[in-house]
């Protein structure tokens, strides 16, 4: 388990809300990164075996990000109380497309044996005039090798570039530029970690 930066006081935190608001980025990143504690504790109640805490982690770092970004103070509650919920839904939202992916069921996953006792699977029994209906049970196979590749990846920048530019996990889908304004980075900068992570999963798919 990676260490954390002790959270910020509450001097400290409206010191650097004010100078967020009145654009400093370094600022924001400093609210991120003494939060990061916060969502590592969230994250225990999610863990599991099946899941690495790691990618827990990237997931619930993007609910912080979005919640620095949209805090109002004005509304009386503190950035720690806000924050938690933002970093609840963004997991939430993982296990909800976790849900929905665990009752598919691999093409290619064997299901029992033909006469001469070789293994069959649902491709092999599958006859449907209608290329559409095939198309999308592939599509849907995809899809779950997808989140498992994405789970793979090691640089969790890569992972949180895949999830905000494609709506992944439930999220909303966002152009380069609104991506670049969340993480505080430059567009060009999330186009080549994109282009590298896509490429990443290129190979993947490929090998």
């Amino acid at each position: 388990m990676q260490s954390f930066l002790k959270p910020l006081s509450k001097e400290e935190e409206r010191y650097y809300l004010k100078r967020l608001k009145d654009g400093d980025l370094e600022a924001r990143n400093k609210l991120v990164e003494h939060n990061l504690r916060l969502v590592a504790h969230i994250v225990k109640k999610y863990n599991s075996l099946e899941r690495d805490m790691d990618d827990l982690i990237s997931i619930g770092t993007i609910g912080l990000i979005k919640a620095v970004n949209t805090y109002d103070e004005t509304r009386g509650n503190r950035l720690v109380t806000y924050a938690s919920r933002c970093i609840e839904n963004e997991l939430l939202m993982l296990l909800r497309k976790e849900k929905k992916c665990s009752k598919e069921v691999s093409l290619y996953e064997p299901i029992g044996m033909d006469k001469e006792g070789n293994e069959i699977s649902f491709m092999d029994i599958i006859h449907c005039e209608d290329d559409n209906i095939l198309n999308l049970l592939v599509y849907s196979s995809n899809v779950k090798r997808l989140y498992e590749e994405l789970a793979a990846l090691s640089d969790h920048r890569e992972k949180q570039v895949l999830i905000l530019r494609y709506g992944l996990y439930g999220g909303e889908e966002l152009p380069q530029r609104e991506v670049a304004k969340l993480l505080g980075i430059s567009r060009s900068y999330v186009s080549r970690i994109e282009k590298r992570a896509l490429e990443h999963l290129r190979k993947k798919f490929c090998s």
